[in-house]
């Protein structure tokens, strides 16, 4: 007999389009686009999650039931019309948590271990901490009173919205589940900080058979050919479950790992890459100034009075999260060990990335051992060394519980302390401060991009925004240009400020984003605003709102723009003369470099948002369908989608795989342009440093030499061969795209 062939898998993308579904935008929506995105280039259209969740969930990581396709974006009729249309989809999933829902009855799973407690069906679900045969539910309102607000109705406890299963007599005693405040830490592992997440079990066989049905059967049907992997650092096992992912439904995965600086996603991972932060960080920086970190750490520091080194503020920042909401991960990590808590603490606040893949009872990698000793040689310094040192030998060789709990907690400390604590204190430069960026680390020489390029996988995925970035990737082309500008910067937050003002530790953030996001509405400018002063945690936050300080903060985002907006929009007027070059080359190479590049919706045109839920609003598709079947024109919306157009077109013919060869230059070339080609088909030439490179007289008669034959501008349809001066090259726009041929 023969072995039984495997089913072939789908082909890779060449480029995804990323799509949030909304219950206002949904499969029906989808559908009506997908014959523009084919004509924009793209090979796959990338969706959000399509499980059913909350029913007025914007986003969809709030699964209630993996059953079942989410019934306000059509069900599983409205994804068959869909796929139907013939643009192969990739979905995000969410392996890690499901919500615990407003009222719980809305989660069949969970409602079966509130009634039934440890011996539930559903029991191994979820990753709970059964004290005294319960599970704590933080619930509670501030100064509530259980007595008089905790009411029995049937066989259901209801407080307020809240509802919960009965046994018994029928009284909130002798439940399997109590009802602790809010602040409490719950009983059950979470998404980072978010209670209303409750952790999955994914390294259970049967909770991942049961949690993946249908994205398994829509694999196996054709209907989905490639996979997004939400957060596999929460999980406890990520290697084994990309394993039994893989082998379940081989097609195209990337997962959304978090790389810090040189780290690298681990090799025995079975994905293609990641979701391309990374690629993100290493693309902003190749166009920021090194000539700006001084003077505009300098004018940072004047106006906020924060201290000039960042790793005080990102230490501080983790270690202020540990204590206000990571009490329970915590103490459930210690249990055993709380003569060691201190010491754990300060482990976990010195770990410099989300996790270093200790697994349990394994040997562990060289890079594993490295990480949890520099952090434990941190640690050191602050407590006792003794006890560090305990403490860090328990996170590697511990019982397994420990080393696991461990790598769980690093994660969630490090997305809370840094990306939503730190990154909103320390910003010099913001278009530095996004996910898995470091903004101490303010740029990238064309070298060592180049080196970067030749490093990376394949298939990996590329971006420039997300449904998770803080700024979307024209804002932070418009912030770059600050660190060509930055006497001129200081001046104009100088005369700003001296006219409206309002917190120090706010306003200097506040001025970048208002500039990079003109034109921009009051309530939008506010929105934000209150959301990155919550976030900072140095005046209000999420725990503790101020509706004085919140009121404060919107006062001074309408009056910014009443007493300021004629000098912000002159500015951003001088920035864009250069923050176009920087859009559209940031585009360019991010389309033509290795991996497979993403769209982000409304990306292929410029795109002003700042943070969510600001870069989830609707996209105005008639707009960007009416340029892209009228190409031409000079304006930065056209250019941006022509770049787009012409590079996901060509990469559609070319291919993926061909190598990443970097082109040499010289004189002002060296400095003000990055060029590449991918093997012997395509060429890239992109502007770089605009404003420098203006001040010093532009390009003159520098020349770049192309790689032998003959090469045709898709951009612009100019031939070119040989030493062609950079005046020519890049006479219409900033970047030229060439095809041999």
């Amino acid at each position: 007999m023969t072995d039984p062939v495997k089913p072939q898998a789908p082909p890779r993308p060449t480029a995804t389009y990323r799509l949030q579904l909304t219950p206002d935008f949904g499969f029906a929506e989808a559908a009506e686009l997908t014959s523009y995105l084919a004509e924009l280039g793209v090979s796959h259209l990338y969706l959000s999650p399509i499980l059913q969740a909350s029913p007025e969930s914007r986003h969809g990581y709030d699964v209630t039931d993996h059953s079942r396709v989410r019934e306000e974006f059509g069900g599983m009729a409205g994804l068959r019309r869909l796929a139907a249309r013939g643009l192969p989809i990739v979905v995000d999933i969410v392996p890690n948590h499901m919500t615990v829902p407003v009222p719980e009855s809305r989660n069949a799973r969970l409602w079966d271990v509130l009634r039934h407690g440890p011996g539930a069906a559903s029991a191994r679900w979820f990753d709970l901490d059964w004290i005294g045969g319960q599970v704590a539910l933080p619930v509670l309102g501030p100064g509530a009173d259980p007595e008089a607000e905790v009411v029995a109705d049937g066989d259901v406890l209801r407080y307020h919205d809240h509802e919960y299963p009965l046994r018994g007599d029928g009284r909130p005693a002798g439940q399997f589940y109590r009802l602790v405040p809010w602040r409490d830490a719950p009983g059950y592992r979470r998404f980072f900080d978010v209670s209303s997440l409750i952790g999955l079990r994914a390294e259970d066989p049967e909770v991942f058979e049961a949690t993946h049905e249908v994205i398994l059967r829509l694999v196996a049907e054709g209907l989905v050919t490639g996979l997004r992997v939400d957060h596999p650092d929460g999980l406890a096992d990520p290697r084994g479950y990309l394993a039994r992912l893989r082998e379940r439904a081989p097609v195209w995965t990337v997962a959304e790992k978090i790389l810090v600086e040189d780290e690298r996603l681990p090799g025995d991972w079975a994905c293609e890459g990641t979701t391309g932060y990374d690629a993100l960080n290493m693309v902003t920086r190749l166009f920021v100034d090194p000539g700006g970190e001084e003077p505009l750490l300098d004018v940072f520091v004047r106006h906020t009075g924060f201290p000039p080194d960042y790793d005080a503020v990102r230490y501080e920042a983790k270690k202020q999260v540990l204590e206000e909401f990571f009490t329970g991960e915590v103490d459930r990590l210690t249990r055993e060990v709380p003569e060691l808590r201190e010491a754990f603490v300060e482990l976990l606040a010195d770990m410099p990335v989300y996790r270093a893949y200790a697994v349990p009872g394994e040997e562990h990698p060289e890079e594993t051992l490295r990480i949890v000793r520099a952090a434990a040689e941190a640690a050191s310094a602050r407590t006792n060394p003794e006890a560090v040192a305990k403490a860090a030998d328990l996170a590697l060789y511990g019982p397994p519980e420990t080393v696991v709990r461990f790598q769980q907690t690093c994660g969630p400390v490090m997305a809370k302390g840094v990306e939503d604590t730190a990154l909103y204190r320390w910003y010099p430069l913001a278009c530095l401060n996004e996910v898995g960026g470091e903004p101490d680390h303010f740029w990238v020489s064309p070298d060592r991009f180049h080196r970067y390029c030749q490093g990376m996988a394949p298939h990996t995925m590329t971006t420039l925004s997300t449904h998770d970035t803080k700024r979307s990737e024209d804002v932070r082309a418009r912030l770059a240009v600050l660190s060509e500008l930055p006497a001129e910067w200081a001046e104009a937050v100088a005369e700003w400020s001296a006219q409206v003002s309002f917190d120090p530790k706010l306003d200097y953030l506040a001025w970048q984003n208002l500039m990079a996001a003109w034109p921009i509405g009051a309530d939008r400018f506010a929105d934000f605003l209150a959301k990155a002063a919550r976030e900072a945690k140095t005046s209000m936050s999420w725990a503790d709102p101020d509706p004085s300080y919140e009121e404060g903060v919107r006062a001074f985002a309408a009056r910014a723009i009443e007493v300021c907006g004629p000098s912000v929009a002159a500015f951003t007027e001088r920035v864009d003369r250069y923050a176009r070059a920087n859009s559209l080359g940031q585009k360019l190479v991010q389309l033509m470099m290795p991996g497979v590049p993403d769209v982000y919706q409304g990306c292929e045109t410029t795109d002003f948002s700042l943070v969510d839920p600001d870069n989830r609003r609707p996209v105005d598709f008639a707009y960007r369908r009416s340029l892209l079947r009228a190409p031409g024109g000079d304006s930065w919306d056209a250019a941006k989608l022509l770049v787009t157009a012409s590079a996901l077109r060509l990469r559609a013919r070319v291919g993926a795989d061909l190598p990443y060869v970097p082109l040499e230059t010289e004189g002002i070339g060296r400095d003000h342009s990055v060029a590449f080609a991918r093997g012997e088909r395509a060429v890239v030439v992109v502007t770089r440093l605009p404003a420098g490179l203006e001040r010093r007289g532009g390009w003159g008669c520098a020349p770049i030499g192309l790689p032998q034959g003959r090469w045709r501008d898709v951009l612009t349809g100019v031939p070119h061969t040989g030493r062609v001066p950079y005046a020519h090259l890049l006479a219409r726009y900033p970047v030229a795209l060439l095809e041999r041929g």
